[in-house]
């Protein structure tokens, strides 16, 4: 019997590099893989041209595609890129803000579109923890230091209430921030200023690894950006094929995780990140030993977050459920 054919595309992760350099095979399917040089490119692809048959997107991005109606995409529980967020949110040192409740009244740059991947969850842990309102300040939107091109291909709403403009083309928004010509920025990717260590800047939590280790142990959330998603078509047509690429992107997932549990031995000599034999352990400690888990039951608190917020934050017209948006036959995974 022939191996079903199937294009899937998802950025270079060291969790899913098992399926790319074909270490990991899937069952009974004959991938192709592709990738890009910026992920929201992949993005692009699969809900602009419908590139590909399985493919990794941004929550935020799948979501929208709801807009119309049902999505012509179902995801699958898997979560490529997952981050912890109170550490996305920056402010000049100008501004004077120093708590969260400080960001009222004030303009925030926002990276490439108003509820992006990274901005939802902290809006979200701002408006649950501090009491944040979004209408409450001023928004601009852009691009930081290095090349993008605006978000064209999904809608990208926000309530009336909510003051949002566009920066001009080729504004970046790190070094906006850095002039003191906005008060705050939230950014999946770290602003130049704030690598190169300018006085100017600092985050908002300058402790962040405590703030957000605090925040996982109250809450069981480890946020969630990114999933895979799936042709509906293909869902509904060919469940074996889907449950197949499903076990593929654990067992990649897992021989990375066992790659670095076993590398625990020899102190992680293999990779040169000095003390990462102790991270590793003080993770395991928190997070448990499969770290960064896929399925359902593990993510459901993250998962019901992101779906709360993006209703919340007027991004989605009704609050999804978990089992709107996700396969059906995985749903027990």
């Amino acid at each position: 019997m022939t191996d079903r054919a199937l294009d899937i595309a998802f950025w270079n992760y060291d969790r899913t590099r098992a399926l790319s350099d074909g270490r990991v095979k899937i069952d009974g399917v004959a991938a192709r893989f592709h990738t890009e040089r910026i992920v929201p490119l992949i993005f692009e692809g699969m809900i602009r041209r419908r590139a590909y048959d399985v493919s990794e997107l941004g929550l935020t991005y799948f979501l929208r595609t709801f807009a119309d109606g049902p999505s012509p995409f179902l995801a699958i529980p898997v979560f490529p890129n997952r981050a912890f967020r109170h550490s996305a949110i920056y402010v000049s040192e100008a501004s004077g803000i120093r708590r969260p409740e400080d960001l009222v009244d004030r303009t925030i740059g926002e990276l490439a579109l108003y509820g992006h991947d990274a901005g939802v969850m902290p809006k979200g842990i701002l408006s649950d923890e501090f009491g944040f309102k979004p209408e409450r300040s001023r928004w601009i939107v852009g691009g930081i230091d290095f090349p993008m091109a605006p978000i064209d291909f999904v809608p990208q709403p926000h309530p009336a209430e909510v003051r949002v403009t566009m920066a001009p083309a080729g504004t970046d928004l790190g070094a906006a921030l850095e002039a003191g010509e906005i008060d705050a920025l939230i950014s999946a990717d770290v602003p130049r200023c704030v690598l190169e260590g300018s006085p100017k800047v600092r985050r908002l939590f300058p402790d962040y690894e405590a703030v957000e280790r605090d925040y996982y142990r109250r809450t069981g959330i480890f946020p969630i950006m990114h999933t895979v998603v799936v042709a509906r078509e293909l869902a509904e047509r060919e469940p074996e094929v889907v449950r197949a690429v499903y076990k593929g992107f654990c067992d990649a997932k897992s021989a990375t995780t066992e790659e670095l549990t076993q590398g625990i031995t020899f102190n992680n000599a293999a990779l040169m990140v000095p003390w990462l034999t102790g991270l590793l352990g003080r993770n395991r400690a928190l997070l448990g030993d499969d770290w960064w888990p896929y399925g359902i039951a593990r993510n459901w608190a993250a998962l019901d977050a992101v779906l709360r917020y993006h209703h919340e934050q007027g991004l989605t017209k009704r609050r999804l459920a978990i089992e709107d948006v996700f396969v059906p036959y995985l749903l027990n995974a």
